[in-house]
């Protein structure tokens, strides 16, 4: 491929629509050291304790953020199934319960 199509796919690329923001890019994810802080507060639960909140056949947590949302803290699980399929996952970081999304 030629160094001008190249250019004319990025283009193409850039000017497509975005899509909306994600659940996750609008929640304020904590760095490691302020999740690292609210953990030893003991205010939240263990993140163990929050991947036991899912069921073992939605798939396999492969991402892990600890996030701020206007009703509290959540775990933000990332999960990936034995089909491929990807999913979003919010439990509550003060319950180790599943959260609304």
């Amino acid at each position: 491929m030629s160094g001008c199509r190249i250019l004319a796919l990025f283009a193409a690329l850039i000017a497509l629509p975005q899509p909306p923001v994600q659940a996750a890019e609008a929640s304020a994810c904590l760095s490691k050291e302020q999740r690292q802080a609210v953990q030893a507060s003991g205010k939240v639960v263990s993140l163990a304790s929050a991947k036991r909140a899912i069921p073992a056949h939605k798939g396999e947590v492969v991402r892990a953020r600890l996030c701020q949302r206007p009703d509290g803290l959540v775990y933000l699980l990332t999960l990936l199934a034995r089909d491929g399929k990807v999913t979003e996952i919010a439990v509550d970081a003060s319950s180790g319960r599943l959260a609304g999304r």
